[in-house]
């Protein structure tokens, strides 16, 4: 008889412990998210003509040779930002393609960089924010590509 109280002493332990952490948990949690920071907790999505086009967090593939690339030789693949040298290599590409002008390219590069460590570190730009910018700025030019 001792041995069976222990056991279903143990289960109850264990079945409140999973319903704890399992399901009282996550709800509450995700409803602290969804109150306190609700872009942040649904993915930081980015939108565009009223269509969800990807994230802030997690690069996008971008293949066509009038985008700016996320870099794919390094790291996880899903970083969304390229170092500013890296943007400017792409400059060219991006002029041969569309026709905008080598000096607007990077001057819109300088204008959307980002730190690392605020005004210190490597700058940086999002693939996705750049891409975004010239698709809103050059819709003539980039109006092929939008579905």
């Amino acid at each position: 008889m001792k041995g069976v109280k222990s056991l279903s002493t143990n289960v109850r332990l264990a079945l409140i412990s999973l319903l704890i952490c399992g399901l009282v948990f996550p709800i509450v949690m995700t409803g602290i998210g969804q109150v306190a920071l609700p872009w942040q907790s649904n993915g930081s999505q980015v939108y565009y003509d009223g269509k969800s086009i990807g994230s802030e967090l997690i690069a996008q593939n971008f293949t066509v040779p009038a985008f700016f690339h996320p870099r794919n030789n390094s790291a996880s693949g899903v970083d969304p930002d390229i170092t500013l040298k890296d943007a400017m290599s792409q400059v060219p590409r991006i002029h041969n393609a569309t026709g905008i002008s080598e000096s607007v390219l990077n001057a819109t590069l300088l204008k959307y960089k980002h730190y690392t460590l605020f005004f210190f570190g490597t700058p940086y730009v999002n693939v996705l924010e750049i891409n975004l910018y010239l698709l809103k700025t050059y819709p003539s030019i980039y109006s092929q590509y939008v579905q």
